[in-house]
């Protein structure tokens, strides 16, 4: 079966849902990777003997490498192909798990994330584009709801796996599970995959490649830097945010010269599209950012294991679960100016319980919390990811699921360095205890030496304190993640502005139209309201 009769087939038949079935398997690895070295970051610190600043980084490098190469994807997969272009990241991402396993520092593991943010950085954007295409317009809500799944599985196996495999092998398995997900996928791509259409007409903006990329980078590195020091202020954080900024402007005005731009801004005149990109971006920097959190608090301030953390962490999948499909119908039925609200109060209310938190609070109420905060979840980021593809013609498919992309990686890097700097400079106003030093010289602080010793109980012969000063710590402690979560909270409530602008009615769409050489690429009009 060609991919225009796929596109145009009524329902999600099984050469539909063979293509979605690679596009999937790749995502599942990528998704799964990021939540199961969430848990990790504990067991890192005391592997490699290093801050959490420091393994901060096995996070960031991988988002770094994914912002460089997202905006290489569209023009790549014009040129290449995406069946081509999707098996080359698959290699890559799984080649790098291997190499990730085999670190022996902690800066070899930061080195070895990058590349696997080389190839990761290429699977969603293509993915998307593949399934985009395969699908057809009257379809895009339903085959998003099927890309829903690993994003269902990330928060509910990844932290579950990550566990269990840290407390009952080693930390090399998070990375060793992804060499044999990885071959079956290459294989699975080779056979499954519709024929590459490449486009080698197409000319390579070099120029906007030389300031996008390392733009994107140099900013993103200056707000990762804030964790480790604390403020905005040092030349660590500023400077290459002020040059990756001024990068990132240069490219945004020039960007409109060239025909064929590395990022193809001119796709924000397409009203929907730029709306449910906004909404993303704000709700990705609160729900992101904040969701790191969450595993945090269960082992530092609770002291349970990475595992128990992981479980503990379930419900918020089993709640996307729920409404993921039904929000992907939703979407091809009616416009998601009338569903993602009533998403976002679920998200809102969940995050609420969040900023009560103590050292005692209900699990019950805690896990019952996530649970609609998944609903939440399940009902807003495919119907926004919907929204903004769903009135692009096919070719400009695969440069509107970068731009999204791209909005994503930014939103989840700067959401994870704000979240990161509050909770750090929250934990650093905890009283310090007199005549009790670190490792590295500095005054241990009651609400330190509390998470320390839960994590570690068998530190306490070495640091023995008073029952009183460890509960003061805890207290401390919950209230930091507490005060983290009123400004994720904040966030939350700041998606609302834009989402009030999102389409309240239908919209016609031009894929389907383009496809069956209707209108064109250069013909299908522009939506402005």
């Amino acid at each position: 079966m060609t991919q225009k009769s796929i596109a145009t087939s009524d329902k999600l038949d099984g050469a539909v849902l063979k293509v979605a079935g690679v596009v999937v398997l790749g995502a599942i690895m990528s998704i799964l990777d990021v939540t199961v070295v969430s848990v990790a970051v504990p067991t890192f610190q005391r592997e490699f003997d290093a801050t959490y600043a420091q393994v901060a980084w096995t996070m960031t490098a991988y988002t770094l490498a994914l912002a460089t190469v997202i905006p290489l994807s569209g023009w790549a997969a014009d040129r290449f192909g995406t069946k081509r272009l999707y098996m080359v990241a698959l290699a890559l991402f799984t080649i790098a798990s291997g190499l990730c396993a085999t670190a022996d520092s902690i800066e070899q593991l930061i080195g070895y994330r990058v590349l696997q943010g080389l190839g990761g950085g290429m699977l969603m954007p293509i993915g998307m584009t593949i399934m985009t295409r395969a699908a057809g317009p009257h379809r895009i809500g339903r085959l998003m709801a099927v890309l829903g799944i690993p994003m269902l599985l990330g928060p509910i196996g990844g932290p579950i796996l990550g566990g269990w495999l840290i407390d009952t092998a080693s930390w090399h398995w998070i990375f060793l599970i992804n060499l044999p997900i990885g071959a079956v996928a290459l294989v699975y791509a080779a056979l499954a995959l519709p024929k590459d259409a490449p486009e080698p007409s197409e000319s390579f903006d070099f120029v906007g490649m030389l300031m996008l990329s390392p733009g994107l980078a140099l900013f993103l590195y200056g707000i990762s830097t804030l964790p480790e020091t604390g403020t905005f202020t040092d030349p660590e954080v500023w400077a290459p945010m002020l040059v990756g900024g001024a990068l990132v402007v240069a490219f945004v005005l020039y960007s409109f010269k060239p025909r064929h731009p590395l990022l193809d801004l001119r796709l924000f005149a397409n009203r929907n599209l730029t709306i449910a990109t906004i909404t993303l971006f704000v709700f990705i920097i609160a729900f992101m950012g904040a969701g790191l959190l969450f595993p945090s608090y269960f082992v530092q301030v609770r002291g349970e294991s990475t595992l128990t953390a992981g479980l503990l962490m379930a419900p918020q999948g089993l709640g996307a679960m729920v409404t993921m499909p039904v929000a992907g119908m939703l979407a091809d039925k009616m416009p998601v100016g009338r569903t993602v609200p009533f998403a976002l109060v679920l998200i809102a209310a969940g995050f609420f319980t969040f900023t009560q938190l103590d050292p005692d609070t209900s699990y019950v109420l805690l896990c019952g919390s996530l649970f609609v905060m998944g609903l939440g979840m399940g009902g807003t980021m495919m119907p926004l990811m919907t929204s903004a593809l769903k009135t692009l013609s096919a070719h400009e498919v695969a440069r509107g699921s970068t731009l999204v992309n791209i909005l994503q990686q930014i939103g989840g890097s700067v959401g994870a360095a704000v979240m990161s700097v509050i909770l750090t400079n929250e934990l650093k106003g905890s009283q310090p205890i007199p005549g009790v030093t670190g490792p590295d010289g500095e005054p241990v602080t009651e609400a330190g030496l509390a998470v320390t010793l839960q994590q570690q109980p068998e530190l306490a012969a070495k640091f023995p304190a008073d029952p009183s000063l460890i509960d003061r710590g805890l207290d401390f402690a919950a209230g930091a993640f507490a005060n983290t979560f009123w400004v994720a909270f904040a966030l939350v409530l700041a998606t609302f502005i834009p989402a009030v602008f999102l389409p309240r009615r239908r919209e016609p769409s031009h894929l389907l139209d383009d496809e069956q050489g209707g209108s064109g690429p250069e013909k299908v009009p522009v939506l402005v309201h």
